[in-house]
């Protein structure tokens, strides 16, 4: 599969300040593969350690931290010559093994002309409980998402529908295959952006294997969480990861711990919440109480959403076969909503927003508001059908007056009143 990710591999490779590379992600997301395949066409040979599966490779790092000892005790190990340029030297699983996450600053400081990129599942959840120090400006740290629309697309090898709807996110003008793009819009909610999973869907069209792929992700996440926590701790982040969909299904899809448990608190699943965060199995939407630059500072982190990283995964939680979506049935009609806000979020993450949400007195709340590269405000919009009139988002314009405003919806390209209107499918095209 074309992973856009790989431009920043490939930025990565040729810069003349180039330090160990850390990319991080939800555990099944492509991580290893997709470095793998770079190796495969961008170095004359890859080396690859994983630490999960040896401890005699942990055993490398034990001793001292010396770049010179460990590429030699490496080159022994795997009984490849490392050459500074020509080997993509792999480690995976990295956050098994802390002392290899800590090496990374001696390899930035000491050999710098050796090309080393690591993978984690769980590093963010790593880095937070690491009795050793974390690499802090000594490495590149990438993070990669599930596949998003517009990867999707391109993994079926229509790259011209994808340059037909930038051409038309770019001109305002309505795309003539518009109800077609909706149509993969659906099948794309259902299915999700895991590449094991896209990979049965394109071979087979199963949607029953589809269903059982995406649980058994499930599954691997949860057992994740039962590894890497303590007994208790385990307890409350699978209690806060399950309520994640009925957290969404409500009206206000604010975060709600009674949901999780009756007479739950805040203090009692904070941490299991970040914990989710730093898996990257979840995304966080915090509100914003002013539309004003910073977003930052009119942060109010005690509210906040939770969004699946993976809009397909959601459908599994939820017990729905991607089938569902194919035809406008009532079983749609009634989940619609809450998934195309979810996939929002996750194409915003994608593209390198960080979105927060924005609400007023409980009187009027707009779904999404990101800050662009050069400081502007912009207010998002989301609606599952074509039915637009939003009377929060007009007193959001009223009060704050941005350049402009999205919203994104079922309908067609164009732009009126200052608002742009972006069909569900081209939100891939919103870039930071």
């Amino acid at each position: 599969m074309e992973r856009k990710i790989e431009i920043q591999f490939l930025n990565w490779k040729n810069s003349a300040s180039r330090l160990p590379l850390v990319l991080q992600g939800a555990r099944q997301v492509g991580k290893t593969y997709s470095l793998l395949q770079f190796g495969r066409k961008h170095y004359k040979n890859t080396a690859y350690f994983n630490f999960e599966s040896s401890h005699e490779l942990q055993a490398i790092f034990e001793r001292d931290l010396s770049p010179e000892r460990i590429l030699r005790e490496l080159s022994a190990f795997t009984s490849t010559a490392l050459i500074p340029g020509d080997t993509l030297i792999l480690f995976d699983e990295i956050q098994a093994c802390e002392r290899a996450l800590t090496s990374l600053k001696y390899f930035a400081e000491e050999a710098p002309q050796y090309h080393i990129a690591s993978a984690g599942s769980l590093l963010g959840v790593a880095i937070n409980r690491s009795s050793h120090s974390f690499p802090v400006g000594k490495v590149q740290v990438l993070t990669m998402h599930p596949l998003d629309f517009e990867e999707f697309m391109l993994a079926q090898g229509k790259h011209e529908a994808i340059e037909l709807i930038r051409n038309c996110f770019d001109s305002n003008e309505a795309c003539s295959l518009h109800e077609s793009f909706l149509d993969e819009y659906r099948i794309f909610i259902g299915v999700g952006g895991m590449p094991q999973v896209l990979n049965e869907f394109f071979a087979s069209g199963d949607y029953n294997m589809v269903m059982a792929l995406q649980k058994n992700i499930i599954d691997a996440y949860i057992a994740d969480m039962a590894k890497y926590a303590g007994l208790s701790e385990t307890v409350k982040i699978m209690a806060a990861f399950k309520s994640v969909p009925a957290q969404l299904a409500k009206e206000n899809t604010k975060f709600q711990y009674k949901i999780i448990k009756s007479g739950a608190r805040a203090t009692n699943f904070e941490s299991a919440i970040d914990w989710l965060v730093a898996s990257a199995t979840v995304n966080r939407c915090v509100k914003i109480t002013e539309g004003r630059f910073p977003l930052t500072a009119f942060a109010e982190s005690a509210s906040f959403k939770v969004y699946m990283a993976d809009t397909g995964l959601l459908c599994a939680c939820y017990g729905i076969s991607p089938l569902v979506f194919q035809r406008e049935t009532a079983a749609w009609q009634a989940i619609k909503g809450v998934l195309a806000e979810n996939y929002v979020s996750s194409a915003l993450t994608c593209n390198g927003h960080k979105p927060y949400y924005w609400e007023s007195e409980g009187k009027a709340e707009v779904d999404f508001v990101i800050q662009t590269h050069t400081g502007e405000i912009i207010p998002i919009e989301v609606k599952s059908s074509d039915n637009v009139r939003s009377k929060s988002l007009q007193q959001f314009i009223s009060r704050y007056q941005p350049p402009w405003s999205m919203r994104i919806s079922a309908k067609n390209f164009g732009f009126e009143n200052n608002i742009k209107s972006i069909p569900l499918y081209a939100v891939f095209c919103v870039k930071p």
